[in-house]
């Protein structure tokens, strides 16, 4: 059969035609769909700026509190919940909410932006047990501005929310993250010491940030350590959070316990320690034993209770590693129990003894507490207190106010109860 007969036959065959046809359908919705696809990965390239912010970035917190601002119609929501502890005893509990992952549409700056919040499922933070996240903004042009705005944007939100508050911060993993709400800034005049022990204090520590270039022409690292010591319950722990209230500094507060704390996680946690903050380690004499004792009879003379060893923090305070523009403060109650080679100078600068009430501390904390009475008032109840308890220590007359609130007469006349 010559070949134009078999073509002809092949085309008035029904059943050829109608294949023919589904293949030439199929194969022009399979070049549509490509098509499309490579138009679609076009646009995006050209005429849409993405920024993916993951959740170990420090503004990741702060953009979830922003978006939260802006996309208040959405109704699919996550729940924060935080608590704090008042000095009473009464616990305030609040509930953030944050938009949940998934995808959101926000209005600003003229533009429809995309946001999506992603979680992995098969990924989580070993120190935290959180699943890692990422923010995801998608928007129509090519100009990084708008980005840069939301950042900044989000940035001046969180600093407002904590305008006038010191921040606490507590070592997660590698990395530090606020703890609790951001407290009140306490005033520096609510702590009262013994006369001159807070101008002192507080003059050096001014002194030092205000003179960087003095240690940079010397030579000498730019940093400073601070130790305070005596009995529990004087002052210590609550003169350092007034001070970082009159400074506007935050506070890291980290436990030398830790047993999950090594020498290269404390060294790499003091290197990346916010911005204008007080490094708080509070009770070293818990965590180290002085090496005057023997390894043999006390196996804890050379570390700590956890992986961090004795020369790991040496190092960290003052080796070569060790970051700068840094300001320590250690606390504790027991200052013959610590190792000579951690006080000397150089990893503690200034050393200074908070012990018990004197006469000038009662008196003070007796006109704070009770404005309007004279100041005869404030002697009398000093030098009854003494007379009566000579080692009291500010907690314990705190203690002993908030039960006469209202009665300063009564204080006074109930002295004797100060120690019950």
């Amino acid at each position: 059969m010559p070949l134009s007969d078999f073509l002809d036959g092949l085309k008035d065959n029904p059943y050829f035609g109608a294949g023919f046809g589904l293949v030439g359908v199929g194969t022009a919705l399979a070049l549509a769909r490509k098509g499309a696809q490579v138009g679609m990965v076009f646009f995006r390239r050209n005429y849409m700026i993405t920024l993916e912010v993951p959740s170990r970035d420090k503004s990741y917190h702060w953009l979830l509190s922003w978006i939260t601002k802006h996309a208040r119609h959405t109704q699919h929501l996550s729940v924060e919940t935080s608590y704090q502890a008042h000095e009473s005893g009464r616990v305030h509990t609040q509930f953030d909410f944050h938009p949940s992952p998934g995808n959101h549409i926000i209005w600003y700056g003229r533009k429809w932006i995309r946001v999506e919040r992603t979680r992995e499922k098969q990924m989580v933070d070993l120190h935290t047990g959180t699943p890692w996240e990422s923010v995801t903004f998608t928007a129509l042009g090519r100009d990084r501005q708008i980005f840069f705005n939301i950042l900044q944007e989000a940035r001046e939100l969180a600093l407002k929310q904590e305008e006038g508050r010191t921040v606490m911060y507590t070592a997660m993993g590698g990395e530090w993250r606020p703890f609790g709400f951001p407290r009140r800034r306490r005033p520096l005049s609510s702590v009262v010491l013994e006369r001159g022990v807070t101008d002192r204090i507080v003059q050096d520590v001014k002194d030092f940030i205000g003179n960087p270039r003095w240690y940079t022409d010397r030579g000498i690292p730019y940093r400073r350590g601070y130790l305070l010591y005596g009995p529990p319950g004087c002052g210590k722990s609550s003169f350092i959070t007034a001070l970082a209230g009159e400074l506007g500094y935050s506070i890291c507060l980290m436990s030398l316990s830790d047993r999950t704390l090594s020498d290269d996680r404390l060294n790499h946690l003091l290197s990346v320690a916010p911005q204008q903050s007080i490094i708080l380690l509070e009770d070293v004499d818990a965590a180290f034993v002085s090496r005057e004792l023997l390894p043999s009879e006390n196996p804890l003379a050379f570390q700590g209770m956890g992986r961090l060893t004795f020369s790991g923090l040496l190092n960290s305070l003052d080796g070569v590693a060790s970051s700068e523009a840094r300001i320590v403060f250690m606390t504790t109650n027991y200052i013959e129990r610590l190792d000579a080679a951690l006080i000397r100078p150089g990893r503690v600068d200034l050393k200074q003894y908070i012990g018990h009430c004197s006469h000038y501390q009662l008196a003070q904390m007796f006109g704070r507490f009770y404005p309007e009475t004279p100041h005869s008032d404030g002697d009398r109840f000093a030098q009854d207190a003494l007379s009566v308890h000579p080692e009291i220590s500010a907690a314990q007359v705190q203690g002993h106010f908030l039960l006469h609130k209202t009665d300063p007469q009564g204080a006074i006349n109930n002295v004797r109860e100060i120690k019950e």
